[in-house]
Parts: C-alpha cells; sequence; structure tokens
C-alpha cells in the first residue's frame, strides 16, 4: 500500500466535460498550433511542448447528458459551420413550437381555486384535455433553433477535440478537490483509489494524484464538488445564493410510425400533473422523440416522486397522441440551478476560472443553458487565449479583465440581467409565478414579483400539512408505519391514498423505477470509490419524519434504514443531485445548505441516445 501522492504538472487543468468545457476546449483547440501544425501556444509546464491541457469528467464516458435539448444555439453556430451542424447525430433544427395547457384528467391534482377557475374557462376550448396557447411569448420562442440530444452533441463535440491530439480528456476519473493555496488555486486533486466506502484506504488503494496547473478551469456543473468547494472557501457575492432548484427527468422515445409527433417539432406544457410541473417533447430524426417534466424546489409536495410524476404526465390524453404505442429507450435525471445570475459565484481568482451552469449563467426566463453554457466557455478561452499570447499569468485581475469583462457585456450576461428573479413569484404560488414570469418577459426584466426565495428545506411543507382533508392523520400515520417498517418508500402509498390512479406498467413505455434505470441507460459505479453521498449527521437524519430524500431519489438509491438514518447505494445512483437540495434538514454550520453532502464520485448514467 503507497501513502505517496504523485503530481502532474499542467498548463490547464479542467473539471467536468459539459457543454461549457466543450465549448472552452474546441475554442482553445483552435488555437494551439497554427495551420502548419506548428505551436502558437507553448507551454510552461512543459518547456518545447504545445500548451498541456487536461480535462477530467467523472462520468465513465463522456456521452453522459441527460435527453433532449432546445435552443437557439446562437453560440453554438458561430463556433460551429452548418457542415459541422449537420454532422452531429439525432439533431435537427425547429420547425414547429407549441404550447398546452394541460387540465387535470385525474381528478388528483392540486389546484387552487383560481387554477379550478381557469381549468372551467379552458375546458371548453380543449382538445383531447388540453387547451393551445394562440400566442407563444416571445421570450420562450426558439424559432430557427436547433434540438440536440445532449449525449450525442457531447460525444461528436469530444471526438473533435480529442481526434486533434493537442488535450486529452479522461472519463472516469472523478476530481476530489482543488488545491488551494494562500487563496490561490494551484490545480487539483483526483479522487483516491482502493478506499471503502467511508473513504479509508482498503484493498489496492492509491492516493488520488495532484495535478498542479497555472489555470484551474470549473465546470462541473451545479452539484459539483470542487464548485461547491470553492463557494464555501470564497464564498458567494453579496446578495447572491443557491436556493432555487428543480429535477429535469427526461426520456427518448422511439415513436409509432403513425406518430402525429413531426421532427422539429417543439411542444411545452403546464398545468399537469400538478400545476407546479412542467413538461416538454421535441420531435427528433428517426423517428424519436425526447420528452421530460421538471419538478421544481418550490413544489411544497413532500411526496413529490419525481418518476411517477413523470408517468402520469405521459398518461395524459394529450400526450397519448403522440405517445400511444411508443417504446422507452433512454431515460435519465438532472438537478438544474434555477437561480439564474442570483446563484452566480466568484467567477475567478487567482489561478481558477468558473464556466457553465454553476456559475449562474443559465436563463431562467427563456429556460434555456447549453447555449448559455457554451458561450461562457467561449469567452473563457478567448480571454485565456489572449493572457497566453501576451505572456500574462492567470491573475485574479488579468482573469476579471479578460474573461469577466467581455462576459459582462455579452448578451448572455444581458438577458440574464432580464430574466433575473423572473421565477420568484412561484415562492407564494404557481398563479403570481405565472404572472411574475408574464410580466418580467414582457416588460424585459423592468416588472417582477419581489419575493423572497426560501432556502429548499424551508419551503416544505410536513405530510400531514400537505394532505390536511384528503388523508386523515390516522391513515397517514399507519402509512408511515408500514413504509418505515418493510422499508418501502412512502410516495406510492400516499399518491395512492390521495387518489392517484395506480400506473399499469405495459413494459414498453411504462416500466417500473428499476426497468427504466435498466433500460434507459447505464448506471457506471466503478469499484474502489468511497460513497459521494453522505448523510453529514445522523441524528439530523433519525429525527426527520418526512425523508423526502428517499422519496425525490431518482435512482431509488437513497432507501429507508433500519436506524433512521436512510441509506445509499451508489451502484443505483444516476449522479442528479436531487438529493442536495431536497433533504428538509439544514446543515448545523451552514443553514445555506442542507444535511445531505454529495461529494466526488465515480459513475451516473449515460445512454448513447440521451
Amino acid at each position: 500500500m503507497s501513502d505517496e501522492r504523485q503530481t502532474m504538472q499542467v498548463d490547464i487543468v479542467c473539471v467536468g466535460f459539459g457543454p461549457s468545457t466543450a465549448g472552452f476546449l474546441h475554442t482553445l483547440n483552435k488555437s494551439i498550433n497554427d495551420e502548419n501544425g506548428m505551436p502558437v501556444l507553448q507551454s510552461q509546464a512543459v518547456p518545447g511542448m504545445p500548451l498541456q491541457v487536461m480535462c477530467y469528467e467523472r462520468a465513465d464516458d463522456i456521452s453522459f447528458g441527460v435527453s433532449g435539448i432546445v435552443t437557439e444555439a446562437k453560440a453554438i453556430k458561430e463556433s460551429l459551420s452548418a457542415e459541422e451542424l449537420s454532422q452531429i447525430p439525432m439533431a435537427t433544427s425547429v420547425k414547429n413550437e407549441e404550447i398546452f395547457y394541460l387540465l387535470d384528467s385525474t381528478g388528483a391534482s392540486r389546484r387552487s381555486g383560481a387554477v379550478k377557475f381557469t381549468d372551467k374557462l379552458l375546458n371548453m376550448m380543449a382538445k383531447d384535455g388540453a387547451y393551445r396557447l394562440p400566442v407563444i411569448p416571445g421570450f420562450l420562442n426558439k424559432h430557427n433553433g436547433m434540438i440536440f440530444s445532449m449525449g450525442q452533441f457531447m460525444q461528436w463535440v469530444g471526438a473533435q477535440i480529442m481526434g486533434a491530439g493537442l488535450i486529452q480528456v479522461w472519463p472516469a476519473m472523478p476530481v476530489d478537490s482543488a488545491l488551494i493555496e494562500n487563496q490561490s488555486v494551484k490545480g487539483v486533486r483526483l479522487a483516491d483509489q482502493g478506499v471503502d466506502k467511508n473513504g479509508k484506504p482498503d484493498a489496492g488503494y492509491m492516493p488520488g494524484m495532484d495535478v498542479q496547473a497555472a489555470l484551474t478551469v470549473v465546470g462541473d456543473g451545479p452539484v459539483g464538488p470542487v464548485g461547491q468547494q470553492l463557494n464555501r472557501h470564497f464564498g458567494m457575492p453579496e446578495g447572491n445564493h443557491l436556493r432555487d432548484w428543480a429535477v429535469g427527468m427526461k426520456a427518448v422515445v422511439e415513436l409509432p410510425e403513425n406518430s402525429a409527433l413531426k421532427e422539429g417539432t417543439v411542444i411545452h406544457t403546464l398545468g399537469f400533473p400538478e400545476p407546479e410541473i412542467f413538461g416538454f417533447m421535441y420531435g427528433l430524426p428517426d423517428n424519436k422523440a425526447s420528452l421530460g417534466i421538471f419538478v421544481p424546489s418550490w413544489f411544497e409536495n413532500p411526496a413529490r416522486n419525481v418518476y411517477r410524476y413523470f408517468q402520469h404526465w405521459m398518461q395524459h390524453p394529450k400526450m397519448q397522441v403522440y405517445l400511444k404505442d411508443a417504446t422507452l429507450t433512454s431515460w435519465g435525471a438532472k438537478s438544474l440551478q434555477e437561480d439564474g445570475l442570483r446563484g452566480e459565484p466568484l467567477l475567478v481568482g487567482d489561478g481558477f476560472a468558473r464556466i457553465g451552469e454553476g456559475s449562474g449563467c443559465t436563463n431562467i426566463l427563456s429556460n434555456s443553458g447549453v447555449d448559455e453554457a457554451w458561450k461562457s466557455g467561449v469567452l473563457l478561452a478567448e480571454g485565456v487565449i489572449s493572457l497566453l499570447k501576451n505572456n500574462e499569468p492567470f491573475t485574479k485581475e488579468n482573469l476579471e479583465r479578460a474573461y469577466v469583462g467581455p462576459r459582462r457585456k455579452s448578451w448572455i450576461h444581458t438577458d440574464n440581467i432580464k430574466a433575473k428573479g423572473a421565477r420568484d413569484g412561484f415562492q407564494s404560488g404557481f398563479v403570481k409565478g405565472m404572472i411574475g414570469m408574464g410580466t418580467a418577459g414582457i416588460s424585459g426584466g423592468k416588472f417582477k414579483y419581489n419575493e423572497t426565495v426560501k432556502r429548499p428545506h424551508e419551503g416544505v411543507n410536513s405530510y400531514e400539512e400537505y394532505f390536511k382533508g384528503i388523508i386523515t392523520p390516522s391513515d397517514l400515520e399507519s402509512i408511515k408505519k408500514e413504509a418505515f417498517s418493510k422499508g418501502t418508500n412512502l410516495y406510492d402509498a400516499i399518491m395512492d391514498k390521495a387518489g392517484w390512479p395506480k400506473i399499469q406498467h405495459d413494459n414498453k413505455l411504462f416500466v417500473s423505477h428499476q426497468d427504466a434505470l435498466l433500460l434507459g441507460g447505464k448506471v457506471q459505479a466503478n469499484a474502489g470509490y468511497a460513497d459521494h453521498v453522505v448523510f453529514t449527521d445522523e441524528a439530523i437524519c433519525k429525527a426527520c419524519g418526512e425523508k423526502r430524500c428517499v422519496d425525490m431519489c431518482s435512482g431509488q438509491a437513497i432507501i429507508p434504514g433500519e436506524n433512521g438514518v436512510p441509506e445509499f447505494d451508489r451502484e443505483k445512483c444516476v449522479h442528479c443531485g436531487a438529493c442536495l437540495w431536497n433533504c428538509t434538514r439544514a446543515n448545523k454550520e451552514n443553514p445555506e445548505e442542507s444535511n445531505i453532502q454529495f461529494k466526488a464520485g465515480s459513475g451516473g448514467l449515460h445512454s448513447a441516445e440521451n
């Protein structure tokens, strides 16, 4: 057993291979050598060699994205030619857009008096239980945009980057932490291997390598351990926070030959299965579709299991117009940071820069994040190239001038200023939220609700509060006792009791949650790594009556434990990160965080289609 930690010197090290890092590396890659193959950007770490750039990704493949995306693709189209875009598998242009308000088809949906009144009005004009909005708001319009499979897009871009032989991208290599010395980031430390679930040395122990670099590019997403570490160490800018989240659960399906959904069609839904839950469906090439729902942190139901709600959404009569006889081929889930600009961390410091969703670039008004993430990576690459050519170090001051300055002048920032706070009205209910988004979008961000955004663990009701008048206290107590004694989930029994119809599985589109894990992709958790989901204070878990982390787990990787502390099975974890912000108990040391920590870990779910 060796305790010696190896080190490696490079010029630039990147954490996470998502759209932002892809945009960064794709742009940087074109400037390392000239047209004759001679180095333009010289390495300081390895003199006489071209710039040394490494990228580490925790997933065991670079096609780890979760299902389809629709985007204006402004930045992507600036980087890629029309010919290159045509080479991306499963990509197509947006040809038609529709928004449907879905009426309650079950009678079990929780709807306020205002929503019920709206239902009655729209029911007279509805078809298949849905009302088609006559106008799409300009801020939601993706006309002339593109539909992508995230997995196929990332795989294609990754092949272009690595094919040049100048940049190395290493999947299945989780980064544990940033190396911080004297308030400067000096590189990263890879996760230890050959350890037990608690991170203690075991057979085959090998300490994670220290990769020292002049610049560390952090693009590990909203729940990435390095991004979280930097937020804790350097703090957030005054007034900024990470409180608004959503779980996006998505799938790719094979449509029947006679499906009404045509390639290039974009459909968005609201109103069902609960008013707070939004849905989407995109027509892909080759008779396939990408579809899914988003369940937000301000949805107060403690039994909000996303997978079951997803199945109810697919069963809605309007969705069945398109999905009847469809077959599930791929499935996945991901947490979305929905604070937008208010969630922006410190973008740069001595030796580091932040890009992508974790840098707060998502536009929460237009529901767009991939193109913004790509653009943030491009802007950083352009700044880095300028600094390298002028032989200027990667100090906070230089990175502010070369990257943050241009980012502040770019469309991603000006658009996000308009979007800032656009969803705050949802803190007081669905109707106020919709009015707030509408007025913010129409006024360009000048008018919106000013509501205090609650921390996620402050916004959830107890089962007793939420289901008062629907499930009696005695029935609820019996349901909870039975679930805890049998080690089963609460949400199914509670939703059954609340009047939601049971899901009838057909082993095609409607399959069990566990079968979705098997059919919809691949969960890979390499041996020898520590558990990445950690319950910080077990006493807090024992006293928790909700156990919402169990109900919200996208992969059923968190289950009730014998002593009241949930148990984690990383072989089922899809790395969606929902547990991080769905815990109902605050961290004792930091009330902005919960009692669950999401650390560095191997694996996750991915598919070639996702």
